[in-house]
């Protein structure tokens, strides 16, 4: 593999390393969020926006760690055929499936990219008692697709290179 591929692996599993780190800490936001919910729900008048804005928070959660689940092989794998090949084999299928999920994450980000874009111009709000303003979580969703789409073509090129014997370390 050529210095450019070595070094856009290198860069975007750091980076991607980094942000997931980083974004792990959402889900005791969100838990902190639900504890607020319990608590005014019981006691006092209950606060409109908990539920949804832990929604929100969850949906940044899944997708901005989503990049960092797949550099770290936390993804669901149904292991059937898979355990009993070889290492190669299992690169060069690792390699395959790559390509399907860049294809389709190409589809996702051009479609989060457009329903950002709308609602950032016409003001989208949720339908909610809350009517939260859409484009924050829009884009975080756009961010999120954009960060997987980057960790998985490095995740492609270390398979690639898996699939010819050899390795390119992050």
């Amino acid at each position: 593999m050529t210095n450019i591929i070595k070094g856009y692996v290198r860069v975007v599993d750091k980076m991607n390393y980094l942000i997931g780190r980083v974004a792990m800490f959402t889900i005791f936001i969100m838990v902190g969020v639900m504890f607020y919910s319990a608590i005014t729900k019981t006691f006092f008048t209950p606060a409109l926006w908990t539920y949804e804005f832990a929604q929100f928070l969850m949906v940044a959660y899944f997708l901005i760690g989503g990049a960092y689940s797949v550099q770290l092989h936390g993804h669901v794998r149904m292991d059937l055929l898979y355990g009993g090949w070889s290492q190669r084999t299992q690169y060069r299928w690792d390699s395959v499936t790559s390509l399907i999920t860049i294809a389709y994450l190409i589809l996702l980000l051009y479609g989060s990219i457009d329903s950002a874009i709308y609602a950032i111009s016409y003001g989208e709000r949720s339908y909610s008692i809350w009517r939260p303003y859409m484009w924050p979580i829009k884009l975080i969703m756009t961010l999120g697709i954009f960060l997987m789409l980057l960790q998985l073509i490095s995740q492609f090129f270390k398979d690639l290179a898996g699939a010819k014997g050899k390795e390119i370390l992050s």
